[in-house]
């Protein structure tokens, strides 16, 4: 597979009339900068490396629009959106969570996602029981991967205990939970469903987080895959904070940067409520700050310490969480925007004299790929090829090198994504998935029963 693009953006910044071939393992295998006259088997406008979706609950796509009618009594937040939640999936059978799935991963490619971190803590039936296979939760979602042909890494959710005191889960958290031993046989379970899968698929751990983790099985786990993703929600909501506080004497942040050895491998979801000095040592340690923007505003979590994070240095990705509305380009603009509001300024996480759009966008490449434990995140030789291609007819700006991203990211969405290649596989094609009417009415057929079920 060859393709041509006017304008492409490479490592070293952006060219002309580049030619990118991809061989049979989905890997790029030449870039030629001045490739106008060679043929190609697709000419597109703009050649971009897809972002690499870093956080997502799929179940919770289909929850999108629910929970925006506020209580009778007291004020709406995170916790009381859970309650709502917890609700919501008790009534999700196997073959709905498989549909979800592969509507919401047809819905990420088609926003210019090439990839995605699915952290999976739905394992069981609704009374808490494990299925016959202890995996068939996992192989739901690999087989939406499958399907739609998204790169996946895999990360199977610990979640045992309902707060740092340890008490026992309860309600839709039953669905949630095992103790160490009976989780570590569903990882040994996920790595038999994705040994089939294509090459760029990975498997990753994921602790909860501090309130649904005890401290030994996260030092137990850290250890379980030594080389792979481990994810973790850490320092969302401010009572979790003042939990964590209560019980070690130290922050979140704070707690787990002392008590373990957090490094690039490492992806704190949120990482929202950080003193100075936490983020200043988040930043040093290399881990990748995971960054859910549109789920963090719907939940009204907070602001991220954007400016003080990247000014010390730190990495960041993105991704849709739970997945209300799925766009790369609105992510990374809520970003931006929530930084504007928080400092009232403007192009405030850009370098000076630099383009917003282009920070963003490299950062989340850089730290997307590595939280996904994936070879991409760039055009470069050897990388899988994680492409997606847009149309600058279809937002306002320049239309040219950095003034597309900034465009883009500022003026457009999801609609102009024409194209998107994952480790090679050409799955979105003039603007649509290649197989988004049968994923759609499937999904559609799902959602109606489930809302008569609620």
């Amino acid at each position: 597979m060859r393709i041509r693009a006017e304008q492409l953006l490479l490592e070293d910044g952006w060219a002309r009339n580049g030619l990118v071939t991809i061989g049979d393992d989905g890997c790029i295998t030449a870039i030629d900068a001045a490739g106008e006259n060679e043929a190609a088997d697709q000419a597109v406008p703009v050649l971009l490396p897809a972002l690499s979706n870093l956080h997502s609950h799929t179940f919770q796509r289909a929850m999108a629009g629910l929970t925006e009618t506020r209580g009778p009594e007291g004020r709406d937040s995170f916790w009381t959106w859970r309650v709502l939640m917890y609700r919501f999936l008790d009534v999700l059978t196997p073959d709905e969570i498989e549909t979800i799935a592969a509507f919401a991963f047809m819905e990420m490619l088609e926003a210019g996602f090439g990839a995605v971190a699915e952290f999976h803590y739905l394992h069981h039936a609704p009374n808490g029981a494990p299925y016959d296979d202890l995996g068939e939760l996992s192989s739901r979602i690999a087989a939406a991967a499958t399907t739609t042909g998204i790169g996946l890494t895999l990360l199977p959710v610990h979640y045992r205990t309902g707060g740092l005191d340890g008490r026992p889960l309860t309600g839709g958290q039953q669905r949630f939970g095992n103790d160490l031993g009976r989780f570590l046989k569903l990882v040994e379970r996920a790595k038999e469903i994705l040994a089939p899968l294509p090459a760029d698929t990975s498997l990753g751990l994921a602790p909860h987080s501090l309130r649904a983790a005890p401290a030994d099985d996260i030092r137990i786990l850290a250890a379980t895959l030594p080389d792979g993703p481990f994810h973790m929600h850490a320092a969302e909501q401010e009572a979790e904070i003042e939990e964590v506080l209560a019980a070690t004497g130290r922050r979140s942040i704070e707690w787990l940067l002392e008590n373990f050895q957090v490094d690039e491998r490492w992806c704190l979801i949120h990482a929202t409520h950080m003193t100075q000095a936490e983020t200043e040592a988040l930043a040093r340690s290399g881990a990748v700050a995971g960054l859910c923007p549109v789920t963090e505003a719907n939940l009204g979590d907070g602001i991220f310490e954007g400016v003080a994070f990247l000014e010390a240095g730190g990495s960041f990705g993105i991704g849709s969480d739970s997945n209300i509305r799925i766009s790369a380009a609105e992510e990374l603009r809520q970003l931006e925007y929530s930084q504007r509001l928080k400092h009232k300024g403007r192009a405030v996480l850009a370098e000076p004299g630099g383009s917003v759009g282009r920070r963003l966008y490299d950062g989340a490449l850089k730290g997307g790929a590595r939280a996904l434990g994936r070879e991409a995140g760039a055009i470069r030789v050897g990388a899988f090829a994680d492409l997606a291609a847009l149309d600058p007819a279809r937002f306002a700006g320049s239309g040219k090198g950095d003034g597309i991203l900034d465009g883009w990211i500022f003026t457009g969405g999801r609609e102009a994504v024409t194209d998107v290649w994952s480790a090679g596989r050409h799955i979105v094609r003039e603007g649509r998935h290649i197989d988004a009417d049968a994923l759609t009415r499937r999904y559609r057929a799902v959602l109606a029963n489930v809302m008569g079920r609620l």
